[in-house]
């Protein structure tokens, strides 16, 4: 019924109807400020020893540790789907752990062996290879450590030689996130002298003492090593975004050619502001504990994880954010390729 049939004074009404612009989905589609695309997405890969072997992460629905061997087709399906980049990690078997975390420089380490398969199957798609020792060291802490002291410089020498062990294997982009003063610079000085000065180095320059990394842990069997230590003398307080802004501030002047927030959700301000104050490329990272959190709700029927998911990515890309590492990088690219008909 019309206004004028029910005796309303159209006088008072809004000429000016934001409404207007969301009545139809191709309206809506039209003035979104932002949107989501299968390139802004990198898919994160567990890497495990044996052949055709998988093994689910509990702590993370619908994720595997796979084998070197299965890992080409994984690659294969981001390529198909338009992701730009996978990054690995490998679940190291406890044996070749230690203390001083030796088989992080083994060329024929997981990682390694994974980057030259790939490497030789799938060449257009990024690899970008995790440079910390927590996967290889018994105490599972990302540095060196003496007397229950995680150490600085002692670490940068191991973390040079991890960096150019992943680029001799053929990785294009080495990612420190230990959180050591000084990495980027001693990272990037090594590749350059070994050669290796178009290898790029993207920097987790905010990375938080967050309590959503466990199921990460759980991936890469690092959880069990760490007990009940932490990592707080290293990774940033959650209450800071100023340090966040010294710590990017630094890891540019070294020479980053990328920058990394992570987590992600909790720290969309620190997101923008990076993004704001320097203009880089600006990833973050959709870490495992956001990610577990959505699946196993959807899965009890409490909200809609596809949804939820999608919902989390475009917050990314709204605070800021250049690319995305998720979990659930295949799964979103996979929707948004059927949506357009693909």
């Amino acid at each position: 019924m019309s206004a004028k049939a029910m005796g309303v004074s159209l006088a008072s009404f809004p000429a000016l109807r934001l409404r207007r612009l969301r009545r139809t989905e191709w309206l809506r589609r039209l003035v979104a400020e932002h949107r989501l695309d299968a390139a802004d997405l990198i898919q994160p890969l567990f890497v495990c020893e044996g052949r055709r072997h998988r093994e689910p992460v509990p702590s993370l629905p619908g994720i595997e540790r796979l084998s070197v061997d299965l890992l080409p087709a994984a690659v294969e399906r981001c390529a198909e789907l338009g992701i730009p980049a996978v990054a690995l990690f490998p679940a190291t078997p406890p044996e070749r752990k230690s203390e001083g975390a030796e088989e992080a420089w083994n060329p024929d380490n997981l990682v390694c062996r994974a980057i030259r398969e790939i490497k030789r199957h799938v060449p257009e798609v990024g690899i970008i290879g995790d440079v910390a020792l927590d996967p290889y060291t018994t105490h599972g802490q990302d540095g060196l450590v003496r007397d229950g002291v995680v150490l600085n410089d002692e670490t940068l020498v191991a973390l040079q030689r991890q960096a150019v062990t992943l680029a001799a294997a053929g990785c294009d982009i080495v990612a420190p996130s230990d959180m050591m003063d000084g990495r980027i610079r001693a990272v990037r000085e090594a590749l350059d002298r070994e050669g290796f000065a178009e290898t790029v180095v993207l920097s987790y320059a905010a990375k938080y003492a967050s309590a959503f990394y466990g199921p990460f842990r759980d991936a890469v069997g690092s959880r069990a090593a760490l007990g009940t230590a932490d990592k707080k003398t290293y990774q940033m307080s959650p209450a800071n975004v100023q340090e966040a802004l010294r710590e990017v501030a630094l890891d540019v002047a070294e020479a980053a050619d990328m920058v990394m927030v992570k987590p992600g959700l909790p720290y969309l301000d620190v997101v923008r502001a990076v993004k704001e104050h320097f203009g880089l490329p600006t990833l973050v990272y959709h870490v495992s504990g956001e990610y577990a959190m959505v699946k196993a709700a959807g899965r009890l029927g409490w909200l809609d994880a596809e949804a939820c998911l999608r919902e989390c990515l475009l917050a990314f890309k709204r605070a800021g954010a250049d690319a995305i590492l998720t979990y659930a990088a295949m799964e979103v690219a996979a929707r948004l390729a059927e949506e357009r008909g693909a």
